[in-house]
């Protein structure tokens, strides 16, 4: 993600077990646990081919 794209914020409830295991992987890989939120995100669509395209009118080919 691009330092100059807009981010919104939400709520997400997650549980203690999972969010420990979100906390540890994050640390692993050197990220925050939001950094590593955000890259979990991102390969899911990234995989999905649903990221939009530069100009943000479709997913990836």
């Amino acid at each position: 993600m691009a330092k100059t794209e807009k981010t919104k914020s939400f709520i997400l409830r997650i549980d203690s077990a999972t969010m420990n295991a979100l906390e540890a992987w994050a640390a692993d890989e050197f990220r925050s646990t939001n950094g590593q939120i955000q890259w979990i995100i991102n390969e899911a669509l990234r995989k999905a081919k649903r990221l939009p395209k530069k100009n943000g009118n479709t997913a990836e080919p």
